[in-house]
């Protein structure tokens, strides 16, 4: 979830999409916010200032801004890292008072933005809803513009619609390959062979000889992130469910390749079924029954904290390739930063997360060591090439990977990240469709073409069209 933006069909009534529920259909209202555009608005310009340019948010140009914002996040320990930061903000602005809230952000934006009653400034969000909420927010293009070559492509194609940018990228969640090294080692199976998916079959089938009744890799069992694993595999062959024009690219031979090895891991028994760390999952995580997980680099929090057993004996490695040379990295997942042009200070907001994520100060802080993390925030990466130095590591070795340098692992991965298009604002209603369909080829109803032909179907005449 790049630096060119293709145009995109025109947004007006896109429905705002909430993972993990169904669309909601959203009245498209005119947003209404400060006018903060570098332009005098009486058309003394001759004419070049556009409709597109008053959406596009501007820096402030004084000295020493002042005023006050507010700041939604979600409750936890994310919450509090960036809460930490705000004394740091303000050596910097010590005039900009920031309102930090943790809110249930799913709850209460799609209303908030439909009334426009206590628009917050600013907005944690994650990518895959970025584009249903578009319409309300400003386009960061212009203050993003000083970064932009150095921000991931990935992440700046996924906040992208209609050629501006709607978000300030987060972080990058890089695809990588965990193993439980001390088994695999036990069981005499070499790892450093594993180049390409099918090296990883192979792999498993070796493990499975070595221990029978093992079910090496995981095969996940949630339709919602089974959709969202998939997308992973797809990010490596530089597609995804749309294109960047929101047109349905499932019928390809990219999801043909991906959904086909996901159906030869489970017809062979090589796949462990089970929903991302429930107990059906970490009992064979700790039995040594499941010794590979291709996952975003957020599984970096099990062997810390959940797999108390094995702590110390996983390791990460980059994602296999889907073909020799191919991405060993793919996106899963991510979060950006959006401003709400009915908020009523944006342009301080955005300084604010400026600070946070292209100043050294600022994101040294979220990603280093502080109160929450003692070691760092192992679970993501910066997007920002600066801050994603393989030489200048923000979080240190991993203890539940055994002391693993996982930052230049996952910064090497997050470079082969191929550039990608929008999240279109139907994709968590496709789980409904996709990420059902593809449990249904796990349990052997459906065969890899018939969940695409489906799903297309499905997707095209239940969302798509109905936009």
């Amino acid at each position: 979830m790049h630096p060119t933006h293709p145009a995109r069909r025109a947004r007006g009534g896109r429905p705002i999409a909430l993972v993990a529920t169904a669309l909601a259909a959203a009245t498209a209202l005119a947003a209404c916010g400060p006018s903060i555009s570098g332009g005098s608005g009486d058309g003394s310009d001759g004419g070049s200032s556009t409709a597109a340019d008053a959406d596009r948010l501007q820096a402030p140009t004084g000295d020493s801004p002042s005023g006050e914002i507010t700041i939604w996040d979600r409750s936890g320990d994310l919450f509090n890292v960036f809460d930490a930061v705000i004394d740091d903000f303000n050596e910097v602005y010590p005039d900009i008072v920031v309102h930090h809230e943790a809110v249930d952000i799913d709850a209460k934006l799609q209303n908030t933005l439909i009334t426009e009653t206590d628009v917050p400034d600013g907005v944690f969000l994650d990518d895959a809803k970025v584009a249903g909420y578009a319409d309300y927010l400003w386009d960061l293009t212009d203050v993003l513009e000083p970064y932009t070559d150095d921000i991931a492509p990935q992440k700046i194609d996924v906040n992208s619609i209609d050629g501006g940018i709607y978000g300030v990228p987060f972080d990058l969640d890089p695809g990588l390959l965990f193993y439980n090294a001390t088994a695999l080692e036990a069981a005499g199976v070499d790892v450093t062979q594993i180049d390409t998916y099918d090296d990883l079959l192979e792999a498993a089938r070796q493990y499975q000889a070595a221990v029978p009744g093992s079910k090496p890799i995981h095969l996940e069992q949630s339709a919602f992130l089974g959709q969202l694993q998939l997308e992973m595999y797809a990010s490596q062959l530089g597609t995804s469910i749309a294109d960047e024009n929101g047109e349905l690219r499932l019928d390809s031979d990219a999801y043909r390749q991906i959904l086909g090895w996901l159906d030869t891991v489970q017809t062979e028994g090589l796949g462990t079924r089970a929903e991302y760390l429930s107990p059906s999952d970490v009992g064979p995580l700790e039995n040594g029954q499941q010794v590979f997980y291709p996952w975003a680099i957020w599984f970096s929090f099990a062997p810390e904290q959940q797999l108390t057993q094995t702590s110390g004996d996983w390791r990460a490695m980059p994602l296999p390739a889907w073909e020799d040379g191919g991405a060993r990295s793919g996106a899963m997942g991510g979060s950006s930063f959006v401003l709400p042009k009915a908020g009523e200070n944006a342009e301080l907001a955005w300084l604010f997360y400026e600070f946070l994520m292209y100043d050294e100060a600022g994101y040294s802080a979220v990603w280093g060591p502080n109160d929450t993390y003692p070691n760092g925030l192992a679970t993501s990466i910066p997007a920002y090439a600066p801050a994603a130095d393989p030489e200048k590591p923000l979080f240190g070795p991993v203890a539940g990977l055994g002391d693993q340098d996982l930052w230049t692992t996952a910064v090497e991965a997050g470079s082969e990240i191929p550039g990608g298009a929008p999240t279109p604002s139907w994709w968590a209603g496709a789980v409904d469709y996709l990420g059902t369909n593809v449990q249904r080829m796990l349990d052997g109803e459906l065969t890899p073409d018939q969940v695409i032909e489906q799903s297309t179907a499905d997707i095209q005449a239940n969302l798509v069209d109905r936009q």
